[in-house]
């Protein structure tokens, strides 16, 4: 689970307004972390990441990459997680499997799975770590999408955004890109494709991310 679709399609359209800080939320072996290191050059990106091998793998990548002054990594839960200032960009690719049978793996149970309270741990942390101008983007299937938002309410967070990803335009969609933020605007709503037929990607996946792919 080094690289997965989901964790790219978020780095890559995810937006902010010239952010300053960064932060990734379970950032794994930190893909998404060095994406957006990438895309925003003044930038420092933090990266949290509960499981100490990942959390290790994603320091040593940060420290061989071309952003290494404006990375780093903490091995740490988001719960215990402590900023002296507040981020202006938010991402997190998290657990979503709630109440199904749990992987025999460890730890793919920790990356793969989550309780319902997580969900609302994580958007009571990420709106206390987020700056007032600052946007949450994050990537899940429907339904824990919308139990996301609709707890985001509770605190007083806004959906300013909402892409909603299919495999291909005969399919229904299977992930949801959120943005949140403090600000309350019109929801911005729109489909992304990543498929023109079986196996041949979509002229706006190719374009989305060919800074990062070689293939492309």
């Amino acid at each position: 689970m080094k690289i997965n679709t989901d964790g790219v399609l978020l780095a890559a359209l995810a937006q902010s307004e010239s952010p300053k800080r960064i932060l990734d939320i379970g950032t794994g072996t930190g893909v998404l972390a060095l994406m957006l290191a990438q895309r925003f050059a003044d930038a420092k990106v933090e990266a949290v990441e509960i499981d100490q091998d990942a959390a290790g793998t994603a320091s040593n990548n940060f420290m061989h990459s071309p952003f290494k002054e404006r990375m780093t990594a903490h091995c740490t839960a988001i719960e215990d997680y402590l900023s002296p200032e507040k981020f202006d960009l938010i991402v997190s690719n998290p657990p979503y499997f709630v109440n199904d049978f749990k992987n025999a793996n460890f730890k793919k149970e920790v990356a793969r799975h989550a309780s319902f309270q997580f969900f609302k741990d994580l958007v009571a942390k990420t709106a206390f770590l987020l700056s007032e101008k600052g946007k949450f983007w994050f990537i899940l299937p429907p339904k824990q999408a919308d139990f996301v938002i609709n707890e985001s309410v509770e605190i007083g967070l806004f959906v300013n955004q909402i892409v909603s990803i299919h495999s291909d335009q005969s399919k229904p969609e299977i992930r949801k890109i959120v943005c949140l933020g403090k600000e309350s605007s019109l929801v911005h709503h729109s489909d992304f494709y990543i498929y023109e037929v079986q196996n041949q990607y979509t002229t706006a996946y190719q374009a989305l991310l060919s800074d990062f792919f070689l293939i492309f």
